[in-house]
């Protein structure tokens, strides 16, 4: 039997032996709308829960428009053209661009450029979010649990507020969009990584496909409602990143159609966990480097029995990566178990301790083989996994000791789609 994984910008292409009783687990496919920039239009005009976004903007408002950093597939392109012409068709306006990077590095000049376009880079202020830097950020409340949530001054002094995204199964925040936009779009780091801390990511509501009751995404919801986003736009998209949907409109109401819609197109019940498991972590840009892959990994893990093996194929061409703590504490473990000590250690205060800890307990479950041309066998050993030049070669090797049975399931999309025992 032959797959394709996606993988970096070409994809991969493998072939399984057909006594292995493969299972793949994909999305429904759904066509990309046939006139996206149309839809994204009536969207804006006739949104969900709100006045058309036009209504909301007067004379002198300054305007923030949130948007997804190159970590994210968010198809930018086509949706900020959109929403920058519907809130300027009836004269200029003071616009202002936020880059929610959380965490992650500041983007290039040129991976700005390929996100949005030379004409909007160069008309319009971009602002990048630098978690590290507190005098660009402001304290504007505290959740229930105690968090002080620091966000980007600039952002937060904006008369309009627009969030923009797109909405997947998240591994720990239930999904992605809506409010993540906020936080950790724009927080500091020690909001996000109270957010992120080891007495949420242990909770086993902090997962894929959860909102209520996931501890993290309340509090990503409580520090969302502190700045009152005027408006959400958010979209869906399928294998090629077509747009399949949009929700546009009150933050909040938008954004739980929108979750409705991944939840019944992007997650798949089975009805029983597998031997080994194959995942991707959804090709360019998704894989770029083992941090983000460590969403596959959680993927595979809803499916996987314990004590059994997942194999990653994912690209990492910005490696582990350099920047980060997830890296050096990956390095400075010398198992599992030391790893997960380490991480839960109250008030630790490692930036992606929670990337790390997340790891962690799926590496309690299951053996994880990467497959990466971009990284070194030390690289992965030292990342506390398994190196796997060949997926072909491994799987039949695998095959042999998984018992007389062995099962075998395949996620060609990675976490695009989100298996789960029924």
């Amino acid at each position: 039997m032959d797959v394709g994984l996606a993988y970096g910008r070409t994809g991969l292409n493998i072939s399984l032996p057909d006594a292995a009783g493969v299972t793949v687990v994909e999305p429904k496919h759904l066509p990309g709308l046939p006139h996206p920039q149309a839809a994204l239009e009536n969207a804006l005009r006739k949104p969900i829960e709100s006045p058309p976004l036009r209504d909301l903007v007067g004379p002198g408002d300054r305007i923030a428009i949130a948007f997804s950093d190159i970590t994210r597939p968010t198809p930018n392109r086509v949706i900020l053209p959109v929403l920058i012409e519907e809130l300027t068709r009836n004269g200029g306006r003071d616009i202002v661009l936020f880059n929610g990077t959380g965490t992650h590095r500041a983007n290039t000049d040129d991976e700005l450029r390929a996100m949005l376009g030379d004409e909007i880079v160069d008309r319009y202020p971009i602002v990048q979010n630098d978690a590290h830097h507190r005098q660009s950020h402001k304290l504007v409340g505290a959740t229930e649990a105690g968090n002080d949530i620091w966000l980007h001054r600039d952002f937060v002094n904006c008369h309009v507020r627009i969030l923009t995204g797109f909405i997947e199964p998240h591994f720990f925040a239930g999904f992605s969009g809506g409010g993540k936009a906020v936080m950790p779009g724009l927080a500091l780091l020690e909001t996000v990584m109270r957010n992120h801390g080891p007495q949420h990511i242990d909770c086993p509501a902090a997962t894929w496909g959860i909102r209520d009751g996931n501890p993290l995404w309340e509090e990503i919801r409580q520090a969302a409602r502190m700045v009152a986003p005027s408006f959400l736009l958010n979209v869906t998209l399928n294998r090629d990143h077509d747009i399949t949907g949009i929700f546009a409109g009150h933050w909040e109401e938008a954004h739980a159609r929108g979750c409705a819609f991944v939840k019944d197109t992007a997650m798949v019940p089975l009805d029983m966990p597998f031997d080994i498991v194959i995942t991707s972590n959804s090709g360019y840009p998704l894989d770029l480097n083992l941090y983000q892959s460590v969403k596959g990994m959680s993927a595979a893990a809803q499916v996987v029995k314990d004590g059994g093996s997942i194999i990653l194929a994912a690209d990492c061409w910005d490696g582990i990566p350099d920047h980060g703590g997830y890296g050096q504490l990956l390095l400075e473990a010398d198992s599992v178990g030391s790893l997960l000590k380490t991480v839960r250690q109250p008030g630790l205060g490692r930036q992606d301790s929670w990337q790390a800890h997340t790891q962690g307990l799926v590496l309690e479950k299951a053996q994880v083989y990467i497959h990466s041309h971009n990284l070194s066998d030390e690289q992965i050993t030292n990342a506390l996994l398994s190196p796997c030049p060949d997926i072909e070669m491994k799987v039949n090797e695998l095959l042999t000791t998984a018992g007389p049975r062995p099962t075998l399931c395949v996620l060609p999309e990675g976490p695009q789609t989100i298996p789960y025992i029924r």
